[in-house]
């Protein structure tokens, strides 16, 4: 209202404090056996400010880890270790316009301690295979394990190939992760107990050097696949006038095709191309659906040159990006849409030019 001067704002402050230290004692330099020692903590403390909408928010991090390492021969390493990971979210919140409604005030904490073991054989080089295996304890979630395996193989100095399987989980915090969406006029719902979120990823990856006119052609492709077991989902599609936040009842996946290349055309000039496919698909109320405001593809093009004495740089970057899915629009009282089902591809060039002194 500009008469009254109640303008919508939107304010965002933060300020942040971080500690961090690394000991390590070398026992055996031969074996590279060592015992090593990391310690942080941070605070992290923000106000939000969307309208009349508030998001205040103070995160403090502790997190320890031990670890050993050590080599019996130079096929077979192991290293093991113990960590320990606290969380706290002391929140007061609004998720209304409307004034007189009071903050909601929620602390959320979660501490995670555990232990991990991951062995490494190592032929020549040439065969790499690590595997490795941890367990850990949740104040909110219970015990849980968390697996890995990874195989390299490099048969000559111009092809690798590298295989990667492995679980991954992740406590969600829905508000500290998703407060821009306050920025919009939707309505906020959060469901109860939202579960800590469980994924398999799967990867395959191969790199060729390819010697090509007296310099080195790089090209690199590589897949992944995620596969959710547990996740909470973001469902702008339900109701276009709402967000809601709940547990996953259904599928979920994500698998990314990459390919890029690199090659020093002449002496300080290098380009680049790169391209990416995407295909990320979630259960949104009973609906397997493409997950919204995602791009299909992703190109890239970039070219640098630096002079023959390193004084300037020169950078320039394309960008190709596709098109995907908008959240489900609702009806206008003249019978159209409030959006486009769909948005377009679109490119952005950027350039830069670095004089070093």
């Amino acid at each position: 209202d500009m008469q009254t001067g109640d303008l919508y704002k939107v304010g965002i402050d933060t300020e942040r404090y971080e500690l961090f230290t690394k000991n390590a004692y070398i026992f055996n330099k031969e074996k590279n056996t060592n015992l090593a020692l990391i310690l942080s903590g941070t605070l992290h403390n923000q106000d939000a400010l969307y309208g009349r909408k508030i998001y205040n928010v103070d995160q403090s991090n502790a997190y320890a880890s031990l670890m050993f390492e050590t080599e019996f021969t130079k096929e077979h390493n192991l290293s093991a270790g113990f960590s320990y990971n606290y969380d706290g979210y002391d929140q007061h919140y609004r998720l209304t316009n409307n004034a007189e409604t009071p903050l909601t005030k929620a602390f959320a904490r979660e501490s995670v301690g555990g232990a991990y073991a991951q062995y490494t054989f190592n032929l020549d080089n040439k065969f790499v295979l690590m595997a490795g295996l941890r367990g850990d304890h949740s104040s909110e979630y219970g015990f849980f394990v968390t697996p890995r395996a990874h195989i390299k193989y490099n048969p000559n100095d111009f092809v690798h190939f590298r295989l990667s399987a492995g679980k991954g989980y992740r406590t969600n915090h829905v508000l500290a992760e998703n407060n821009y969406l306050m920025a919009s006029s939707r309505k906020v719902s959060i469901a109860d107990h939202l579960d800590q979120e469980e994924a398999w990823n799967y990867g395959a990856s191969v790199s060729t050097y390819i010697p090509l006119f007296g310099k080195t052609l790089n090209i690199n492709a590589e897949y992944y696949y995620t596969d959710f077991q547990k996740q909470v989902v973001v469902d702008m599609d339900t109701n276009p006038h709402e967000v809601s936040f709940y547990n996953l009842n259904g599928r979920s996946y994500s698998q990314v095709l990459q390919v890029e290349a690199n090659y020093p055309l002449f002496k300080g000039f290098t380009l680049t191309a790169a391209y990416r496919l995407t295909d990320a698909k979630t259960t949104y109320n009973g609906e397997l659906l493409e997950k919204p405001l995602t791009g299909k593809y992703k190109g890239l093009l970039t070219a640098s040159y630096q002079t023959p004495l390193g004084l300037w740089q020169f950078d320039a970057t394309l960008q190709l990006n596709g098109g995907g899915r908008m959240p489900n629009p609702y009806t206008l009282t003249d019978g159209g849409l409030s959006w486009e089902k769909r948005y377009g591809s679109f490119e952005q060039l950027s350039a830069q030019v670095t004089r070093y002194f």
